[in-house]
């Protein structure tokens, strides 16, 4: 069963991964989300969710990755998080098994966690603002589509306001207390600061990088 993936790759043409590693994973999240049990889905509550997993991310990574699958599952919203295959070059994905049930999907590919929330809130806004009947598989930059773009901006700002980010960047001071102060006011993880500097190439990539947690698959 390949359907979903060939819809992700009709949908994003510059994804790189092999078509039937990305059907393979796809299936294993969505065996997954079909054993978690989920309210009835609810936006506006999926949106008070996405409020509290914000505040989530200063807590230890996994314990905060248990917490947030708990909000959405309260909410209606399948959360998993499935392993990447070595042909598959994904962050992550989202679609609807059926008109009340989204899933999020998160491979954890990069492993450091300003991009797993950074790709949590990316999936959430295809969930809050785009067609049920779409696929999202999103790669590395999140994709090169209106959408994908309107996901990355919807994602960046609901993790730090706009009018914020632009105080804090017209201050200039991008030491590691400035950045941590700026966290705890915004009251989410410094790395989630980190990541968005980076992200707009105002710190180079290898700068800062000791505020990020790093992640480790096990086979346990």
């Amino acid at each position: 069963r390949h359907g979903r993936a060939n819809v992700a790759y009709r949908h994003s043409p510059s994804f790189k991964s092999d078509r039937f590693a990305l059907a393979a994973w796809l299936r294993i999240a969505e065996l997954d989300a079909e054993g978690q049990s989920c309210a009835e889905f609810h936006k506006s509550k999926f949106s008070k969710a996405l409020s509290q997993i914000r505040g989530v991310t200063r807590r230890p990574i996994l314990e905060a990755i248990k917490e947030s699958r708990r909000l959405c599952n309260d909410v209606g919203v399948a959360l998993v998080v499935v392993k990447p295959f070595s042909k598959t070059r994904l962050s992550g994905a989202a679609w609807w098994t059926s008109s009340r049930r989204p899933v999020i999907a998160l491979s954890l590919r990069h492993k450091s966690d300003d991009h797993v929330w950074f790709s949590l809130f990316h999936e959430a806004a295809h969930i809050l603002l785009h067609d049920k009947k779409e696929v999202f598989v999103d790669g590395p930059k999140g994709g090169d589509s209106d959408l994908e773009e309107q996901a990355n901006e919807w994602a960046a700002d609901f993790l730090i306001p706009g009018g914020d980010w632009r105080r804090f960047v017209d201050i200039g001071a991008f030491d590691q207390e400035s950045i941590r102060e700026f966290a705890d006011e915004q009251g989410i993880a410094s790395s989630i600061v980190v990541g968005r500097l980076q992200r707009d190439q105002i710190l180079p990539w290898h700068s800062q990088n000791d505020q990020k947690v790093r992640l480790k698959w096990t086979d346990t």
